[in-house]
């Protein structure tokens, strides 16, 4: 059944028509968004329905792919394991002198106050012939715990990621977001000693969302701070709820890009980022999902009725995930966006590393498929 669905997606995408294939976190299904012309949509005000795909760049539009067909199918069995011991062989030192350099640059930037944090970012081009479809089988295979997606417009181009971060989540006006900074390598599966550079990081991307929606969120609550495993990567999190008054774009432009992704102060991060990477982010650190999308639910009635009916409810939810651990894929190869939080208490040697181990969550997809 599920290679019937792969095939009616071979077929939309050999007429070069757009569409998404995603499964959210923790969950089994693997939902379809098809669009039935090859036209760019774009958000105007965020009362739109359809799945968005935004830009690093709030400047730039950001695209919507109308529900013109939608289809939901249960996720398929893992595939066999291949051998991933040439995943870690594959070369990246040809990019460390030139990221360091940026990462130095970033931190006399720090050092000078001209900005507290910076995000400073790289890409991997590494060859591929990779099938997408195949790729995106490996990739829920691999990633349970985040959003998977696999997106593609003709007038665009074609992304893949599987993101641990929410940018927000809005359902009957209750609105969560969080805020994740700090990263570590996993050595085990127990809690990681977090060091003074992840704990400050964390804390200016927490300090910096509660000022930011002070006044456009009513009943605005903080969450403890907690460890959460994403692949082989520790991260910490901080999750943060209110209720919304039909102010969302509002609340968007406060939110997007966050300092998670920038830096601090925003605009002077941001205008760093421009001048000195050297390539164009895109949609990597962008945003990506549900707009305004109908969700069936089902619910029991009190136990006590005996004929035991159940009622369901349609509502519109919103849910938007930060576009991490992404990479697009082109004729014949794969280019893997990678970066990092830049403070003070940096290293740019571990800040390298840091890249080159986070790049290792798309280069297993495209070595294991």
């Amino acid at each position: 059944m599920f290679e019937a669905f792969l095939e009616k997606m071979s077929g939309h995408m050999a007429k070069q028509l757009p569409f998404v294939l995603y499964r959210k976190p923790n969950e089994t299904d693997v939902q379809a968004i098809l669009q039935h012309n090859d036209k760019e949509y774009l958000v105007a005000d965020y009362t739109e329905s359809g799945f968005v795909f935004a830009p690093f760049n709030g400047e730039r539009p950001t695209i919507l792919l109308p529900p013109d067909e939608k289809i939901k199918i249960a996720q398929p069995l893992k595939l066999p394991k291949v051998p991933v011991a040439q995943t870690m062989q594959y070369d990246q030192n040809r990019d460390r002198d030139a990221h360091i350099a940026l990462v130095n640059k970033g931190l006399t930037a720090v050092e000078s106050g001209v900005v507290d944090k910076l995000v400073l970012s790289r890409r991997l081009i590494v060859p591929n012939m990779a099938e997408p479809l195949q790729l995106f089988k490996t990739l829920i295979d691999q990633y349970a715990t985040a959003f998977c997606y696999l997106w593609f417009h003709p007038k665009i181009g074609m992304w893949m990621g599987a993101t641990p971060e929410i940018l927000l989540k809005l359902h009957n006006n209750q609105f969560t977001t969080m805020s994740l900074a700090g990263t570590k390598t996993m050595e085990s599966r127990e809690r990681p000693d977090w060091g003074k550079k992840e704990l400050d990081e964390q804390a200016l991307v927490t300090e910096y969302i509660k000022r930011a929606l002070a006044d456009k969120v009513v009943n605005l609550k903080t969450f403890d701070l907690e460890s959460i495993l994403a692949g082989n990567l520790w991260h910490l999190r901080t999750k943060i709820t209110g209720r919304l008054d039909n102010n969302l774009r509002e609340v968007l432009l406060a939110l997007h890009p966050t300092p998670a992704v920038c830096g601090l102060p925003l605009s002077k991060a941001k205008k760093f980022i421009l001048k000195n990477e050297t390539y164009d982010r895109a949609y990597y650190t962008g945003y990506l999902g549900e707009l305004n999308m109908l969700q069936e639910k089902n619910r029991s009635p009190n136990g006590k009725n005996i004929e035991n009916k159940s009622y369901r409810t349609v509502r519109p939810m919103t849910e938007f995930y930060v576009n991490l651990r992404c990479m697009q894929l082109t004729l014949n190869e794969a280019i893997i966006y990678i970066g990092g939080g830049i403070t003070k208490d940096s290293d740019p040697e571990k800040e390298w590393e840091e890249t080159v181990n986070k790049s290792l969550t798309m280069i297993k997809v495209l070595f294991e498929t």
